[in-house]
């Protein structure tokens, strides 16, 4: 069954030239973009997104850093897409991550990990509607 996720290549992968590499990645695995877009988070749309986790005690530094330079949120289709994409990226420490995943190769930290992925169809459709509209999921 094809579904959707959301991915972002966050401010860290953005700054060091990755976004490239990390897209190829993406597509290579079979992958469809459907939006993207590259932006700038502000600190009200940051908070709002991980809001999740704002008793966390990482909550402000990740903030600090989803805020600290351009990301590019992707909306992205294929089967199982949450589970295939979350395989892609690899462990959220990249010390653990299996080699060839993208945060092995391109995170720098825990927290500097290069990309996002959805961790559930449910909370996917909600993060991709958080960054996109209806109408900007092109579906070809």
């Amino acid at each position: 069954m094809s579904n959707k996720t959301l991915a972002i290549i966050k401010p860290d992968a953005v700054g060091n030239g990755f976004t490239g590499k990390i897209m190829d990645r993406i597509i290579e695995a079979g992958f469809k973009l459907q939006a993207a877009q590259l932006m700038q988070l502000s600190r009200e749309k940051a908070e709002g997104f991980y809001a999740v986790h704002k008793e966390r005690p990482f909550y402000n530094d990740l903030v600090d850093f989803m805020t600290s330079g351009p990301c590019m949120p992707m909306a992205l289709e294929k089967d199982d897409a949450v589970n295939t994409f979350r395989s892609l990226i690899g462990a959220t420490n990249p010390e653990e991550a299996a080699d060839g995943t993208i945060r092995k190769d391109f995170a720098e930290s825990i927290q500097n990990n290069a990309v996002h992925g959805s961790d559930s169809n449910e909370n996917a459709q909600k993060e991709i509607a958080y960054f996109f509209t209806s109408n900007e999921i092109l579906d070809y």
